[in-house]
């Protein structure tokens, strides 16, 4: 009998240790020998269950802690271990009551404290983690890890000063090095001990100390692959990437089925660009072993960069699978949702990342982008500013963290933020790596020319390199114009076909185009949101494909190439939506930039950007990586004309009867407005001045009807002063101008025309009646400091003035009016209004007297907007193509003198204008005339303008 139980005893030492050095195939032989020993001995069953829990059978492991208690219902370690295994299926609740039933058997089971906040932390339970944690260090206060997670857990809730107490280096570290040491003492050439010794070291960030010993472990052992896959990650978090990737190439020939190296080497290889290599080393890792969580989530990395969406989710869900907490899979699942615009799956897959780890800096900052994208600017700062908490050198989330500021005009330490964001920029170019500042935000940063283009540069590089990975052969394209019947074949892609401001813009053009000569396709790359603009260009494109039915790019750009297109034109850019991935496989022989996107692409599979000299002179050409293409006017075009007719005409309400008569108080638009003004009497015409010469040719333009006060006009200002919809006046309907989403949502958002008179009056806004109203109606973001104090000094040299803005986001505003009083201005000074509807937005641009525009990034389609109402624009290029589109507006428009050299110019442009009546009520009267008589908005001209460039 003696000599069995110690045949019992050794076998079980036996598979203990097999069991912690990781041969789990050969503890689990040698444990079930001896539970067909002892069936009831509860060691045994504890250990199978480990063993079986560690090889992810999860169901085995259950059934073994559940002999164990049969045998022992007192045993604590057999309810942990089930609490294990309901925590893996992710079954939280039942997770934690094993726990608490563990501890309430054992109270000082420190494993049991340990598992328990891991569980009550994915549960969201934060404070009873940290009740747990610190249960656990009451029994034992030198347990590293322990302390390391609680003070993570601390940071992440944000009391920072119990966290710092937490994190200090504790004695257990030095304590377990000490158990190392004495063990080599007594037996210096232990391999395992030397490499569980470097292991500490390494967990303490001692990487040189660690690197020293594994080798070491090495030395001793040299058939030891394990030792050989952690001094490569220690090499590789030194640096030493050459030498990393040489032990994993080692530890891969003594175990060519050694999963971790596999693992870590594709790593390797997918950071060296060596793509199609890592995706074969993470196949191969999970040939081995199918439930490796990681290799799953890496391999979905890869998956959803190639754009392979749906395989990466599938690879992803395999991870969370396989391992329910782990989070590291469900944020970058929540990436690829996003991509694939599951906005909601997204957000839950962040937050549950968060909730199973909330020191996870990563899904903080995914979390606060999608915030971002959902207009929630203050979540957004509030996460990003946790990431950074967890993870101070953070560039993704600084930078992104800086662009909401930026959206809501927090201007704090605003010159140390602008340095820093240009040194993050330049030390990532340096290093060539995907720089965390966006193309499309970088005209809003004090960066160089070559910064910007080559941040552009960089995210092409992106498309080509998931263009690659489909291996298409590349295209062959038609030398003449013989098969398309001599017609050039012009393709125009783009998001936006529907309710967005670049259909405003362009929605005529494709109808417009010479069917003789041209022929149009266009590609819209979103679903068709039902809308007026989608179906004009529907209809009136001769051929419209929607690519949103074909998210495979080879397809989609198949599809193009066999339309046989001739010219293809990006109306994107690096704008939401985009697909630039069509152009890197250029299904066209020559591709173009146009309209959508201020910048250039950076990329070399687009050859031309069309522009104007204004906007993009030659001078500047060193900013493009495409040829300028300059169409003879403002490469910029509005469809205002077609759009909104009724503003082609107003008339105006003698409110004071004073003889001095303002034509931006109360203004009478409408298609039936020449019949509405003959059936009123006494109807008078006021000649407006152009040029400084009185007006004698009678052009319409310039002539401006005003009704007297009689009964119509305070019917109508009686309308609005109660705030009625509407009123009739000799059989016609006049509306309130604040009313028109009530009347006719079409009419709103611009589709369709309003059938009735519209009133728009200043009272409707609280604007001053008899103030100068200047006014800006951007997004807030393209306002920065300097811009700000121009209109302080403005405002300040034009007593009685205000500055009408637009709550867009309404967040901005308490942040302008602070730093507007900062510059001596009261908050009086400063109106701000909510954004409006389409057709409202320009139509109330008519009571503003001058626009003031933003240099940093200009009024693109707002520029447009406002001169549609016939206000004058103030401006001042800078360098950038955002900059300077105003200027180009401008000159189109016949109003080269409303463009300023320099910001004390635009200053003083802008209070002449403010000062002197005489002058504003003549360029007032100029822009009125000058948008029917310039090119400006004449779609038709522009269209034959486009047709002659793309021939040429």
């Amino acid at each position: 009998p003696t000599k069995r139980l110690l045949s019992f005893q050794g076998l079980a030492d036996l598979a203990h240790r097999e069991y912690q050095s990781g041969d789990f195939e050969a503890a689990e032989r040698h444990c079930m020998q001896l539970w067909r020993q002892e069936p009831d001995n509860t060691g045994v069953l504890l250990l199978l269950s480990s063993i079986h829990f560690q090889c992810r059978r999860l169901d085995r492991s259950a059934h073994f802690s559940t002999l164990a208690i049969k045998q022992n219902p007192m045993l604590a370690e057999a309810y942990s271990n089930l609490g294990n295994v309901y925590k893996e299926r992710g079954q939280l609740q039942e997770a934690i009551e094993h726990y608490r039933h563990a501890l309430r058997l054992k109270p000082d089971f420190i494993d049991g404290y340990i598992n328990l906040a891991a569980a009550l932390v994915a549960a969201g339970d934060m404070e009873g983690a940290v009740q747990a944690y610190v249960s656990a260090l009451q029994y034992n206060p030198d347990l590293y890890c322990v302390r390391s997670d609680l003070g993570n857990l601390l940071k992440a809730l944000g009391r920072l000063e119990e966290a710092k107490c937490h994190c200090d280096p504790c004695p257990s570290v030095g304590m377990a090095v000490a158990g190392y040491l004495r063990a080599l003492s007594l037996s210096p050439n232990h391999a395992v001990v030397h490499g569980n010794l470097a292991c500490v070291y390494y967990e303490q960030g001692l990487i040189d100390l660690a690197i020293d010993t594994y080798r070491r472990a090495i030395e001793l052992q040299p058939h030891f692959p394990d030792a050989y896959c952690n001094l490569a990650n220690a090499l590789k978090e030194k640096g030493n990437v050459s030498e990393a990737e040489e032990c994993y190439n080692t530890a891969l020939r003594l175990c060519p089925t050694h999963a971790d190296s596999l693992n870590n080497l594709a790593n390797i290889k997918r950071e060296q660009g060596n793509i199609e290599e890592a995706i074969q080393l993470y196949r191969k890792a999970l040939e081995v072993f199918p439930e490796f969580a990681a290799a799953h989530s890496n391999l979905a990395s890869v998956l959803q960069q190639q754009g392979k969406l749906q395989e990466a989710l599938m690879h992803y869900k395999e991870a969370i699978r396989i391992s329910p907490t782990f989070a590291d899979a469900y944020s970058n699942m929540g990436n690829t949702l996003k991509e694939m615009q599951d906005v909601q799956g997204a957000l839950q897959c962040y937050t549950r990342a968060i909730q199973i780890n909330p020191a996870f800096a990563d899904a903080h900052s995914n979390l606060a982008s999608i915030h971002k994208d959902s207009g929630n600017i203050p979540e957004a700062i509030a996460s990003y500013r946790t990431a950074l908490k967890l993870k101070p050198d953070f560039p993704d989330a600084y930078c992104n963290l800086a662009h909401c500021l930026q959206i809501v005009c927090d201007w704090t330490d605003y010159d140390e933020r602008m340095k820093k964001l240009v040194s993050i920029v330049a030390d990532q170019l340096d290093k060539n790596r995907l720089p965390s500042v966006h193309p499309h935000h970088s005209m809003l940063y004090p960066l160089s020319h070559a910064f910007r283009k080559a941040i552009a540069e960089r995210h092409g590089n992106l498309c080509l390199d998931k263009i690659n990975a489909l291996h298409k052969p590349g295209y062959e394209h038609p030398k003449d114009l013989k098969t398309s019947g001599g017609r050039l074949r012009v393709g125009y892609v783009s998001s936006d076909f529907g309710n967005h401001p670049t259909s405003h813009l362009m929605q005529s053009i494709p109808g417009m185009h010479n069917s003789d000569k041209f022929e149009v396709f266009c590609y819209a790359l979103s679903p068709d949101d039902g809308t007026n603009f989608r179906v004009k260009v529907m209809a009136e494109a001769h051929h419209f494909t929607d690519l949103s039915q074909i998210p495979c790019n080879g397809k989609a750009a198949d599809r193009i190439h066999q339309d046989g297109v001739h010219i293809l034109i990006n109306m994107n850019g690096y704008t939401k939506g985009a697909r630039n991935e069509l152009f890197a496989l250029r299904p066209a022989p020559i591709q173009a930039m146009w309209l959508g996107y201020p910048g250039t692409s950076g990329a070399p599979f687009m050859d031309y950007i069309i522009t104007d000299k204004e906007t993009s002179p030659a001078e500047l050409a060193e900013q493009y990586s495409e040829k300028l293409a300059y169409m003879p006017n403002t490469f910029f075009i509005g469809d205002h004309a077609n759009m909104f007719p009724h503003l082609k005409k107003k008339a105006v309400i003698d409110f004071k009867s004073n003889g001095h008569i303002f034509d931006n108080r109360i203004v009478l638009n409408g298609i039936d407005l020449k019949a509405f003004l003959d059936s009123l009497p006494d109807v008078k015409v006021v000649k407006m001045k152009c040029d400084g010469q009185e007006v004698t040719d009678g052009n319409g333009a310039l002539s401006m009807p005003v009704i007297p006060m009689n009964t119509a006009a305070e019917a109508i200002i009686n309308m609005i002063n109660q705030g009625q919809i509407q009123v009739t006046i000799n059989s016609f309907t006049v509306s309130n101008g604040l009313a028109t989403t009530q009347i006719n949502n079409k009419a709103a958002t611009g589709e369709e025309v309003p059938r009735t008179i519209v009133v728009t009056t200043r009272s409707q806004y609280g604007l001053p009646e008899d103030s100068i109203v200047y006014c800006n109606f951007n997004q807030l973001y393209k306002i920065d400091p300097p811009t700000l104090q121009m209109w302080a000094n403005i405002l300040k040299r034009v007593p009685n003035s205000v500055l009408w803005l637009l709550r867009f986001p309404a967040v901005g505003e308490p942040n302008i009016q602070q730093y507007a009083q900062n510059m001596g201005l009261p908050a009086t000074r400063i109106i701000f209004s909510p954004v409006a509807p389409k057709e409202e937005h320009v139509r109330r641009g008519q009571l503003a007297d001058v626009c003031l525009d933003t240099p940093l990034c200009n009024g693109h389609t707002t520029g447009m907007d406002v001169l549609w109402a016939g206000t004058p624009m103030v401006t001042m290029p800078g360098e950038t193509l955002a900059s300077r589109v105003a200027a180009s507006q401008l000159t189109c428009l016949g109003c080269p003198e409303l463009i300023a050299k320099n910001r004390q110019e635009y200053e003083d442009v802008a209070v002449k204008l403010g000062t002197d009546m005489e002058y504003l009520k003549m360029m007032r009267a100029r822009v009125w005339k000058q948008r029917i008589c310039s090119a400006l908005f004449n779609t038709k001209q522009y269209t034959m303008d486009l047709e002659r460039l793309y021939l040429q």
